[in-house]
């Protein structure tokens, strides 16, 4: 898939720190940065007045910033700036971090001591629609599990959908449904099908029939997509393990 171009709006309330990511990007290829913001309030009135020409498709936003948050500001904008996605930085990766950018709405969350060169490539993938995840989901078992856990009770669904201006409902079948739990607990199609007594082709029809239903790109998006509306779950018998493109 073509990389489009990447208008980047960095939202950080050090200055230095907005610099030092206009110069580790200024060489990078496809990506503008459009414009700063030092705080959440700051970010959606920039947002509001900007120029259709500069708007934003990413978000680099911290976590930590004074008054509104980084979670809060990225929840607004998922609500009011659908075509935006966030990509969240802290001073320290965490799980709690991790989970709560991901239940925002984040695309992506880092540490900042991130090198330029993969800062860019989430970038790239994030504007390409993308949710860069798969760290989380297969390095970090523990967070993936929380997730799915807490996106699959029913209050957390409807907040989620609140939020997100979504119905609860999915037209994906009981099958399909199974094979996209065992692709969030990070098995490959042919553990997949090992446990479904199926073939690895079916698996893979299945997973061709669900990214045609919701109308995504690839497997990651639909586990996001999924666990984002509580259709799936970890199931406790299913290990991690390496996922299969």
């Amino acid at each position: 898939m073509a990389n489009p171009t990447v208008k980047l709006l960095i939202v950080d309330d050090h200055p230095l720190f907005r610099q030092g990511v206009r110069w580790a990007l200024s060489h990078e290829p496809g990506i503008q940065i459009v414009g700063e913001a030092g705080n959440g309030e700051e970010a959606l009135q920039w947002l509001a007045q900007v120029d259709p020409n500069l708007e934003p498709n990413v978000m680099l936003v911290d976590l930590n910033l004074p008054g509104m948050s980084g979670l809060e500001l990225t929840r607004q904008v998922r609500r009011q700036y659908a075509s935006i996605a966030v990509v969240m930085l802290s001073m320290h990766e965490s799980d709690e971090a991790a989970f709560n950018a991901l239940r925002a709405g984040a695309a992506a969350y880092r540490s900042k001591d991130i090198k330029p060169a993969a800062l860019a490539d989430i970038l790239r993938r994030v504007a390409r629609g993308e949710y860069v995840i798969n760290d989380v989901l297969t390095e970090a078992p523990r967070v993936a599990s929380r997730i799915l856990s807490q996106f699959r009770s029913l209050s957390e669904v409807q907040m989620v959908a609140e939020d997100l201006g979504l119905q609860i409902f999915t037209p994906l079948s009981e099958r399909e449904i199974e094979v996209l739990e065992r692709i969030a607990a990070g098995s490959s199609n042919k553990a997949i099908a090992d446990e479904l007594g199926i073939s690895t082709q079916t698996v893979k029809n299945h997973i061709s029939s669900i990214l045609r239903k919701l109308s995504l790109n690839d497997r990651t998006q639909a586990v996001i997509f999924a666990l984002r509306r509580g259709w799936i779950e970890t199931p406790h018998n299913i290990q991690p393990g390496e996922p299969e493109a």
